[in-house]
């Protein structure tokens, strides 16, 4: 069993080092960041494993083997690491600090900043170039109110994948479950997807993807809906909000922060949108909700990821009272 009574308390320190540190660009620049470790090894067997002219239920298969290989090649050296350092003094420290790596509070809130900032500092285009850098979908192709709710789907969305879901992995499996789940993240978010390549190849990344954060997925719209009042909405309506429209996203697991934010911030998200692949028709997050989502939103929208993050880390540091 891998779970130890005080992966909470290290995980907090994880948690408060990512908060104050983040991703720094100096070290970063020099040293491939072990997340583009998992992207290369991913690119490789897609190269691979993943031939046009195989059947599809052998790229389906050949798709399972590739992500049997990738979380052997995340989870054992993780393992091996974890017990070197927890065998020497300060152990623990160091593991929380490699862990930080792979949490993502403050590059979040830096990456969709930026948008905000773009807006004042050279309007729409601008604005445009620099969502571009977290989402999907076709820049060109928004206005000033759909930039503006890519920004703020996208600090929802990723606040799940990329800090609650880690971390609750860590949590339950250590440094190891936290590796792990970040490997078959970025292998979703390469080949999980429904394009004629992937549709096969990547049905098991992006299957396993769905079920390591059905719980983490819950757990973040929750802590969204709790920092409501941050912005002078209502926790209660959120949680309403998100319970009642959680479930009509196309994915099983977005839909709950998504719809959580919306509530929060009293608007309507998601709905009809152009990815590079192609237009998704979809409903509306909070339909009833304003739609001439501004500037001004993403900021309110950072102001509630931010309180979530507090809640996130207090969340912990109870668990850790209780179990230690």
């Amino acid at each position: 069993m891998l779970f130890r009574a005080d992966a909470p308390l290290v995980l907090l320190l994880a948690l408060v080092l990512d908060a104050l540190i983040g991703d720094p660009d100096r070290v970063w620049r020099r040293l491939p960041h072990p997340v583009a470790w998992f992207g290369a090894l991913v690119a490789l067997l897609d190269r691979m494993l993943n031939r046009e002219s195989w059947s599809a239920e052998t790229r389906r298969t050949a798709g399972i083997l590739s992500v049997a290989a990738l979380l052997g090649a995340a989870f054992v050296p993780a393992l091996l690491l974890e017990a070197a350092l927890r065998a020497i003094p300060a152990g623990d420290v160091l593991v929380a600090l490699i862990a930080s790596v792979f949490l993502a509070q403050r590059s979040l809130h830096a990456h969709v900043r930026r948008v905000r900032e773009a807006f004042a500092e050279g309007g729409l285009p601008a604005a445009r170039r620099a969502v571009s850098m977290i989402v999907g979908r076709d820049p060109e192709r928004l206005d000033e109110a759909g930039v503006a709710r890519a920004a703020i789907e996208s600090t929802a969305e990723n606040f799940s994948d990329g800090v609650v879901a880690p971390a609750f992995w860590f949590a339950l499996l250590g440094l190891p479950g936290l590796v792990a789940y970040k490997a078959i993240n970025t292998a979703d978010s390469m080949i999980g997807h429904l394009s004629v390549r992937h549709r096969d190849f990547g049905w098991a990344a992006a299957r396993l993807d769905d079920l390591l954060n059905l719980v983490p997925a819950r757990l973040a719209g929750f802590l969204l809906a709790a920092a409501a009042w941050t912005v002078r909405g209502s926790p209660g309506e959120a949680a309403r909000v998100m319970l009642r429209d959680a479930g009509i996203h196309r994915s099983p697991n977005a839909g709950w922060p998504e719809a959580a934010m919306a509530g929060a911030l009293r608007l309507a998200l998601g709905g009809p949108r152009i990815y590079a692949a192609g237009p998704v028709d979809e409903p509306f997050l909070n339909a009833p909700g304003r739609r001439d989502a501004g500037p001004q939103d993403i900021s309110r929208a950072l102001r509630v990821m931010a309180a979530a993050c507090v809640l996130h880390g207090l969340f912990y540091g109870a668990l850790a009272l209780v179990v230690i």
